[in-house]
């Protein structure tokens, strides 16, 4: 099979880190500014940043449309920390015009974890990825409050959801491409690979 194209949304935060993780793990990764970008994509991550100034420049550049658009016909998506914020069907504390790509049932509260003087590591238990817990670096990082009923929790953290998967989209609150260890990519590379096999369905 051919390797999967997945693109990197570039409009603020940690691509660089994405675009590496992404290709030890077997794919071709773009970064992605315009909508003819995004259309040339089998799978989308949403890296960490500071989620209002994403939501805000996806309006600008005329991606939230678009993205919301192909998020809802299926389009592999794996949002970190801010990007688990875009990926929420609701925030629980927005900002003023803070918009959401959506496409997971569920409802994230902004810096759950603190400040980013209150950054930490941890090992986390991650439901798909074998081995060894994954160390999860949690910067200004959401938690999930609660999800709906087709929503799949991946991994808590001291009580607190961290990691979830709804259909095609997958979202962590911490940020594995930091780390050097590659296997949620990979998860996701997987995923992104399962959905481009017609025998997968």
């Amino acid at each position: 099979m051919s390797t999967p194209v997945i693109g990197v949304l570039a409009l603020q935060g940690d691509v660089r880190e994405h675009l590496i993780a992404l290709a030890a793990a077997d794919a071709v990764a773009r970064p992605v500014r315009r909508p003819e970008e995004l259309a040339e994509v089998d799978g989308l991550v949403i890296p960490g940043g500071e989620s209002t100034t994403i939501s805000k420049l996806a309006v600008l550049f005329g991606l939230m449309e678009p993205l919301r658009a192909r998020v809802r016909d299926g389009l592999p998506v794996y949002g970190t920390c801010a990007g688990m914020i875009m990926l929420a069907d609701k925030i629980l504390d927005p900002r003023s015009g803070q918009e959401t790509v959506g496409g997971i049932d569920m409802i994230v509260r902004r810096n759950a974890f603190g400040r980013q003087n209150e950054s930490f590591e941890a090992a986390v238990d991650v439901t798909g990825v074998e081995g060894d817990p994954v160390e999860g670096v949690f910067i200004r990082a959401p938690w999930v409050e609660s999800v709906g009923a087709g929503t799949e929790v991946l991994a808590e953290h001291k009580g607190h959801i961290v990691a979830v998967r709804q259909g095609n989209a997958l979202a962590t609150s911490f940020h594995p491409e930091l780390t050097g260890d590659h296997r949620v990519h990979g998860l996701f590379v997987d995923m992104v690979r399962a959905d481009r096999t017609p025998e997968s369905l």
